[in-house]
């Protein structure tokens, strides 16, 4: 099926002569919420039903890609909270004062950075299946993240061009996607099994993960060697309120590793999402939202 185009989407100058590219949906005025897509995805990585959400209820749903992916430079920074700096220029090229961030699996370390580094702009934050720290005191050992760390030495000087084969493979495969996802669901728990079968949810998915990675593939490369390294910030840190959401049957990222990084937030509520694995929160964008929206002082008028 054919889904409608962002409302807007372009690409912003931000620091060093590079820029970023991004998605927006929903209610231009509206108040802003960033959304931050997994490992791998891209900007469209936002469900339909939050799109639809965003428009009924005044809402703003800004889709950013990180280095490396769709037309965005690549780029890898010093650390996860180096990205910050970026996103405060992006915040004032789009005349965003105050913001809340979702952040799906390996977007969930950026939408925690910005709370860190930006808690005067940053109402609430939250996290979808998020990766953990595996560096410093928060570290969460074991699981398919930590794992990356073994690979992060080779990727840290190769990731360019193993991202741009990556974008490569992925264009000749493109005819297997729908197939692929299909096989995928295939092995899920009930939950994401519905979800992933969902004609509007596969749509979304096909066109992110394919369309995102037409010219390169290399954002997912870089955030496997960010995940290997200390965020630059400590969970402590992150004063505003979060909510963490997270699959009981996820085996990318295990439920127990969620909420032991979850508990070292200061002001974090930890809500299961029983019966999905990893991508299970996509499928509540609309309880997220809404959810999200109840943090925190609302925008000024």
């Amino acid at each position: 099926m054919d889904l409608e185009r962002p409302r807007l989407e372009g690409s912003l100058a931000v620091r060093g002569g590079r820029r970023l590219t991004f998605a927006e949906y929903g209610a231009p005025r509206g108040e802003a919420i960033i959304w931050m897509h997994g490992t791998p995805g891209g900007r469209r990585q936002v469900p339909v039903e939050a799109r639809n959400y965003a428009l009924q209820h005044d809402l703003r749903i800004i889709g950013l890609d990180r280095p490396g992916i769709g037309s965005s430079t690549p780029h890898l920074y010093d650390n996860i909270v180096d990205w910050t700096g970026d996103l405060e220029i992006v915040a004032e090229r789009l005349s965003i004062d105050t913001m809340r961030l979702v952040g799906l699996s390996g977007g969930g370390p950026y939408t925690l950075a910005a709370a860190a580094a930006m808690p005067d702009r940053v109402h609430g934050v939250g996290v979808l299946g998020g990766v953990p720290p595996t560096q410093g005191d928060d570290a969460v050992k074991g699981g398919l993240v930590g794992f990356s760390g073994f690979f992060a030495p080779m990727l840290t000087h190769g990731y360019v061009p193993l991202g741009l084969g990556l974008g490569k493979v992925i264009q000749l495969l493109r005819p297997l996607a729908g197939a692929a996802i299909g096989a995928y669901a295939a092995v899920q728990p009930q939950g994401d099994k519905e979800l992933l079968n969902h004609p509007e949810f596969k749509a979304m998915f096909l066109d992110d993960l394919v369309g995102g990675s037409r010219k390169q593939a290399i954002a997912p490369l870089a955030d496997l060697v960010l995940f290997s390294r200390h965020w630059g910030f400590e969970l402590g840190d992150v004063e505003v309120p979060v909510r963490w959401w997270h699959g009981d049957e996820d085996p990318i990222v295990p439920l127990s590793h969620g909420q032991q990084a979850a508990e070292k937030l200061p002001q974090a509520e930890f809500i299961v999402n029983a019966g999905h694995s990893h991508l299970g929160g996509l499928g509540i964008s609309v309880e997220v939202l809404s959810t999200l929206m109840e943090l925190g002082p609302a925008a000024p008028a």
